[in-house]
């Protein structure tokens, strides 16, 4: 009977996508691993590959269309035998139901691709595998993931397996977060109240709402309070000039924000309770400086992570650093690069401007607002006005996490570092 193809999910915040390209057209025959298409989620551009074989008898879905809903019907696949009149002739049929939810549910990346094997879910440090949907929802649920057989590709535990399990559940489910106003009916009153104006209707895309909803979502949950501090950069731009003056040969010159990611990773390192996440019932404390920087895009931002940056020299970081925003622009990245760490950077220095608050990123403990460097008179050592380059930084913090007095350890640190740069050479 033929088999639907679904609309996966390609992350774990994606509801709907875009199907922006099919790389197959009906009457191809396809294998399992071969890509099909390239779909768009709240995030990047990512490639969907085929888990079963078999001949794709009709295409549901047009190339382009957007707001797809996760699992909809986006293809139909043709078994060996199978003709386009079987669609026609009878309802079409899902795959079984796991081995379907498990085409809908792989990441493939550009690094590699998932395969169907069989193997256990777990791996040699007792980790259970499981797609982003299935954790979510089991930890809706309340269930315990360990106790769930997996269906998927190489074990994995898929949305399929969560629902039809029986396992009990790990722990009471928390209690549901209060709504707001529905936002059809807050989105009728402003359009009457503009209803006489000229305007231009802009529709939301996946990336737009996403980030809508995790800064609402921050906002109303994370207890923020703000460290404010001015660093002297005099040094740093010494420093900076001598370094590149050197690199010249090599095509390497280093940013300012190539110091402050340097900066901060070694601030975390050196006050490690600050270098945490929030976890709902708990706190993680991170061992290694995963550093998060914002990365602004048309239409919305991304957040792509340096990972280990504290054992990074200077130069690796600047190179990873513009990889990461070169494909985060062209809405390369995979979820694993822009998922995680613990602290985030936000630089608005190159805008102008010179001082503002940063929302903190869940489940980052804090995040640091940069803005420029400006020339102002200051007091020196000997009680002397004379002229410095000042930067103002804020550090937005997540009061749960970090409280004051350990945010002002943490804020020195960064302070102490870029305002003595050799030292992020040690």
């Amino acid at each position: 009977m033929p088999i639907e193809i679904l609309m996966p999910a390609l992350s774990p915040t994606m509801e709907d996508g875009t199907l922006a390209k099919w790389l197959v057209k009906e009457g191809d025959t396809v294998s399992s691993g071969d890509v099909i298409a390239e779909i768009e989620t709240d995030k990047a551009t990512m490639e969907f590959e085929a888990v079963d074989e078999g001949t794709i008898g009709r295409i549901l879905v047009a190339e382009g269309t957007s707001n797809v809903k996760v699992n909809d019907p986006i293809a139909v696949l043709l078994e060996d035998g199978e003709s386009t009149d079987d669609i026609s002739d009878g309802p079409v049929a899902t795959a079984p139901k796991a081995q379907a939810t498990a085409a809908a549910e792989a990441v493939p990346t550009s690094g590699g691709s998932e395969k169907a094997a069989p193997s256990a879910r777990r791996n040699d440090t007792g980790r259970v595998f499981a797609s982003p949907l299935a954790r979510r929802l089991a930890d809706q649920k309340g269930l315990d993931l360990s106790q769930i057989t997996g269906s998927g590709p190489r074990g994995r535990i898929v949305k399929a397996d969560v629902e039809a399990s029986t396992a009990q559940p790990a722990a009471p489910a928390a209690a549901p977060v209060e709504k707001a106003p529905q936002a059809a009916a807050a989105s009728d009153a402003v359009l009457k109240t503009y209803a006489d104006r000229p305007h231009t209707e802009i529709a939301l895309d996946g990336m737009r709402r996403t980030v809508a909803a995790r800064l609402t979502e921050a906002k109303q949950t994370i207890p923020h309070f703000y460290l404010r501090r001015e660093i002297r950069l005099d040094a740093l731009l010494r420093f900076r000039k001598q370094i590149n003056d050197q690199l010249a040969p090599r095509g390497v010159k280093l940013s300012i924000n190539d110091f402050i990611i340097k900066a901060c990773a070694e601030a975390l390192q050196q006050v490690p309770v600050a270098n945490a996440v929030w976890a709902g019932d708990r706190i993680l404390q991170l061992t290694p400086s995963d550093v998060a920087v914002a990365v602004a895009i048309e239409g919305g931002l991304f957040t792509p992570v340096l990972k280990d940056a504290h054992q990074k020299t200077l130069s690796a970081l600047s190179a990873e650093m513009k990889d990461l925003a070169t494909r985060a622009r062209d809405r390369k990245l995979a979820p694993h690069e822009y998922q995680g760490g613990s602290f985030a950077i936000s630089n608005l220095g190159m805008f102008g401007i010179e001082n503002f608050d940063a929302v903190i990123n869940p489940p980052h403990g804090a995040i640091l607002a940069v803005g420029a460097g400006i020339k102002k008179p200051v007091v020196n050592e000997k009680g002397d006005i004379t002229i410095a380059t000042v930067m103002s930084v804020t550090l937005s913090v997540d009061h749960r996490v970090i409280d004051g007095a350990l945010g002002a350890e943490l804020l020195n640190a960064i302070v102490d570092g870029l305002e003595n740069p050799i030292a992020l050479l040690a």
